[in-house]
């Protein structure tokens, strides 16, 4: 009993050691990430307009876009007007549209040039929203990581046999 007892103690201090190890890189692999996207996104010095906004995004007035929920918003705000240009069509729909045209209509050229740069905008937006989320769960993760191992290195300490003089 007291070989197994050893041996699971051993197995999971190593696990709570390799644990322990682990989620603090990920903590700070997830901030830094976090950090890189802000700077990415103020880089780009998108600022939300005074007025005009839907009221949906009023309380974005003025305000520049430097983390992934403002890249969400402003991603929203492109979209509304990608809808509002192209008639509610698509990059795909418009060049449809062209190719059914002959391909030489200038006003359908312009268009789908507009749905293009819109959609690659809010594309390029929604990526830097998605990785704002991932670096969250990284971040969570990595404490949780952090937590679990610790647990296991002091169950691991508690299933150690001791030596008949330490009580």
């Amino acid at each position: 009993m007291d070989g197994s007892r050893r041996r699971a103690g051993t197995l999971l201090g190593t696990v709570g050691i390799a644990l322990a190890v682990a989620g603090p890189v990920m903590v700070w692999r997830g901030r830094s990430g976090r950090k890189e996207i802000r700077a990415e996104l103020a880089d780009q010095k998108i600022t939300f307009p005074e007025r005009g906004l839907p009221a949906e995004l009023a309380a974005y007035a003025g305000r520049p876009v430097e983390a992934g929920p403002e890249a969400h918003a402003y991603a929203e705000f492109i979209k509304g007007n990608l809808a509002h240009a192209t008639g509610g069509r698509t990059y795909a729909e418009i060049t449809a549209e062209l190719h059914a045209a002959g391909g030489d209509d200038e006003k359908l050229s312009k268009l789908r040039q507009t749905a293009f740069m819109g959609q690659s905008l809010r594309a390029s937006l929604m990526s830097a929203y998605q990785a704002w989320h991932l670096t969250t769960l990284v971040t969570g993760l990595g404490t949780a990581l952090t937590g679990l191992g610790a647990a296991l290195v002091v169950t691991a300490d508690a299933l150690a046999p001791r030596s008949p003089n330490h009580s």
